[in-house]
Parts: structure tokens; sequence; C-alpha cells
């Protein structure tokens, strides 16, 4: 089946790597595309989903960057705003694990600055699926626009949210507060195990879970890096490996699974609603295809996602454990 269109909602970010310089007086950086619902709508389209992004995109070097790649791997950007305002950066600093430190330059930057009029026009018509998080939700002053388009879309498609903490530019309380209201609008709440620590600090996988499904969000999955995923549907669960992988650096993979989830999902005709025929049999391939594309998305540089016939040639998928405990 080909897929209906997802409409991504959320930023671009210039993502600067520290490399090595000549001298101890000097440092170096490479600069690639990133910000997670960015690298979610690359990652959608080279999977072969039609992928529509909502951005602004400023007309400075980083947002011409951002357009070429966005374009080059199949986005379309006719929605998106031309702004004036600066690109969104971030400095990368990667550990030996290939776990990235970031630091922000995102004061006043293109990305936060939505108005309900730039939004009032965009069709969903055609759009089974509409994804965002990250700081778009959290950002003022657009972060009110955002959810205001999310509740409108809400009737026509279903909601998926990625709360992406980032707890060096907005405290964690600002996600804590608004997060059970983003689980009564999102069908799909996808966060990885350090978002977890910092919005549920202490609570255990399965009890988050079910705090947020009783706040409306009917299938939660917790990705946890190499320890695979946790996925909950109406509090029934699954666990799914991490699929093998040579990790350069594990940047974007998150966004990568995202996308690689509702790829899955989507292809299958399973989005466009409440999820009313999702079964968790489907959760759990969806979420083996999407460890697979996180896999490949770890083992390159940055958040590079892969095209849909590298998946070919991507390592076999280990055995699904599954957690028999359905209880809420």
């Amino acid at each position: 089946m080909c897929p209906r269109q997802i409409t991504v909602l959320g930023e671009c970010v210039a993502d600067a790597f520290t490399q090595s310089a000549g001298t101890r007086n000097e440092l170096a950086l490479r600069v690639l595309p990133g910000g997670g619902p960015a690298n979610t709508a690359v990652a959608l389209a080279r999977l072969g989903t039609p992928a529509r992004f909502l951005a602004r995109l400023s007309g400075d070097v980083f947002g011409r960057l951002f357009r070429t790649h966005l374009e080059a791997s199949g986005v379309d950007l006719s929605h998106a705003v031309e702004a004036a305002e600066p690109s969104t950066l971030a400095v990368a600093e990667l550990d030996d694990r290939g776990q990235a430190a970031f630091s922000f330059h995102a004061q006043a930057t293109a990305d936060w600055q939505w108005t309900s009029a730039e939004l009032a026009g965009v069709d969903l018509a055609g759009t089974a699926c509409v994804h965002t998080g990250s700081l778009a939700l959290v950002k003022d002053p657009g972060a009110g626009v955002v959810e205001d388009f999310l509740a409108a879309a809400a009737p026509r498609a279903t909601l998926s949210i990625d709360p992406n903490v980032r707890p060096l530019l907005v405290h964690p309380e600002v996600y804590r507060a608004r997060l059970a209201h983003w689980c009564g609008l999102a069908d799909v709440l996808r966060l990885s195990e350090d978002d977890l620590e910092l919005l549920l600090p202490g609570t255990a996988p399965e009890q988050a879970c079910d705090t947020w499904h009783a706040a409306g969000a009917r299938l939660v999955v917790i990705t946890r890096g190499a320890d695979g995923a946790l996925a909950s549907l109406d509090g029934e669960r699954v666990r799914v490996p991490a699929a093998p992988a040579q990790v350069v650096d594990t940047v974007g993979a998150g966004d990568s699974f995202t996308a690689g989830l509702l790829h899955h999902l989507g292809t299958r005709g399973l989005l466009g609603g409440r999820l009313t025929d999702l079964r968790l049999g489907d959760v759990e391939a969806a979420c083996v295809f999407a460890a697979r594309v996180a896999a490949l998305t770890c083992s390159v540089a940055g958040p590079n996602p892969p095209w849909q016939d590298q998946l070919a040639q991507a390592p076999t998928d280990k055995p699904v454990v599954r957690q028999l405990d359905s209880t809420h």
C-alpha cells in the first residue's frame, strides 16, 4: 500500500560538530542540517512516505543548507515559511560512546516565531498523520500557535508527538506542565529514556506508560538506546531489542525511529484516525522496523537517516522479547 502523506511541524537546527584543528588556539566545526522534526521529515521521505514539512526557514547560510538538504531528500516544502530571523545553531561535542552534548544558540531565531496566519492555510485533507514535538511545543511565542494547530488537526489526522526534552534551552518543568495536555491530543507518544527521566524522575517505564495512557495517548513508545524499546498500546506491552549497529554516533537515532514507526504503520493503512484498528502485533512489527532504521542512522555521522534501498542491506533482526503483563 502506498502510504498517505505525513505532515511534520517543527524546527531545523544547524548541528555543528567539534573537530580537532591544527593548533590549540583553533576549533574547527563541521555543520550538518539537523533538528528533531526536520530529521523525522527527512527520514520519512527517504523511506518512501510523502512527507510535508511545516518550518520557518531563514534566508541565512544555514537556512539555505536546510532547504537544499530537505528538498534533496524529497521533503515537500510548499508550506515552509521564508523567515527573516536567523537559524538556530547547536554545537555538539561527542563522547567516546558517540553521545552528543549540545550547547544551543537559539535566542529569537526563526523556528519559534509561528503565527496563526502562517498555519491557517495548511490543508490537511491528504494528511494521514501530523507529527511534531521538541522545542516547537514549548518555545514562545509560537508554542501556543502550534498547540492550537494540533487541536484543529486532531479530527482529521492521527497525531504523533515526540517531547525531545532540551533542558539547556527550556526547563523540564515547562514540558511536565504541558505533557498531560499533549497526551490528550496525541495518539502516539514516542520519547527516549532520557526524556522519561527528565519528565518523570525515578518512574519505571511501565508506570510512565500507564500515566500517559490515562492522560489520553493510546500508543506510547519509549526508546532505550542499546536496550531497544518498550511499546505500550493501551497497557498491552511488548519489548523490542535494538538492531545491531556499528555506532559512529547516536545523533538523530530517535528521530529516525519515530519516522520508521510512522512509516510502517502508514504503509499498512493504520494512520488517519484514532488508531482503532491497531493491534499489538502491528506495534511490534513497526518497532522492529523502526529499530533497523535507527541502527542505520547510528552507523553514519550526524543525523543522516537511511534511504529505503539501504534497508535491504541492514542486519537481520533479533527476536522480539514480549512482556506478558498487560495490566494498567
